[in-house]
């Protein structure tokens, strides 16, 4: 399991905007590209474990500052889907 996790979260830091876009269209989250781009570039680097929720929490709350609370939401549906 711990494979598994890493290698999520590892995509995490390294997602682009298109790819981000690419999952919430799957997942039918509601994020549009301009959105999509800015929360892979604030993702960028950024190592984040989305399988703590007191990180992942955090993580919405910073989303929410940079591209709004409703896509900081819908980002957060996308998150839960993965940890799943």
């Amino acid at each position: 399991m711990t494979i598994f996790k890493n290698i999520i979260n590892h995509k995490l830091k390294n997602i682009t905007g298109e790819e981000l876009l690419k999952y919430a269209d799957q997942f039918n989250i509601k994020v549009n590209r301009q959105q999509s781009n800015k929360i892979a570039s604030f993702l960028k680097g950024k190592d984040v474990n989305i399988f703590d929720d007191r990180q992942r929490t955090t993580l919405i709350r910073e989303i929410a500052k940079v591209a709004g609370p409703e896509t900081a939401r819908e980002v957060n549906k996308l998150f839960i889907m993965f940890t799943k």
